[in-house]
């Protein structure tokens, strides 16, 4: 989708990186190994979302990091409009709906930190869950988004160990019940 709207793929990259999850910060050389692609062009993007104050930025030591800033008036517009490119808006209604006392569904892994992947990670803490059902759902959203989804259930007594165990910065929360 965003293919046809946008023409910059690494434009596109770096949408995803910071507009999926707004707390991902990155400096132009973590970007450019991460992408694969020449400073240069990853610079002008950067320098244009910058200009266009879609990112903002912070110096640290002699290293400029970027981040999505979150109060441009377009944030939760584009933050959503990557959601729906991901696919992951499409598994929240579908798996969530009708599945049992959900309480939280956190996103982590790749998409968590702000790298596009094959797979979604989910961490889906709640009681009751329709093991059935859920699985059914998410075979339902794996061919909508055609991407691997994997989930791990927790009780809400266990989220309180992942919460302490696991970087939050790689976590993000997309459903709050």
């Amino acid at each position: 989708m965003l293919n046809s709207l946008i023409t910059s793929q690494t434009r596109i990259k770096l949408l995803l990186k910071f507009f999926l999850n707004s707390n991902t910060k990155a400096h132009l050389r973590g970007l450019e190994s991460e992408f694969g692609e020449s400073t240069n062009g990853i610079r002008v993007e950067l320098n244009r979302l910058e200009q266009a104050k879609l990112l903002k930025s912070t110096k640290s030591g002699n290293r400029k990091f970027y981040q999505a800033n979150t109060d441009h008036p377009l944030f939760k517009d584009i933050h959503n409009i990557v959601l729906k490119e991901t696919g992951i808006d499409r598994i929240i209604e579908r798996v969530i709906s009708r599945t049992g006392d959900i309480l939280r569904v956190y996103l982590t892994g790749s998409f968590a930190r702000g790298l596009n992947s094959n797979f979604i990670d989910l961490i889906i803490v709640g009681d009751n869950i329709d093991r059935e059902y859920l699985d059914r759902k998410v075979v339902q959203a794996r061919k909508l988004t055609e991407r691997h989804i994997r989930y791990q259930l927790l009780s809400a007594g266990e989220e309180d160990e992942m919460l302490k165990r696991i970087n939050r910065d790689e976590l993000l929360v997309l459903w709050n019940g």
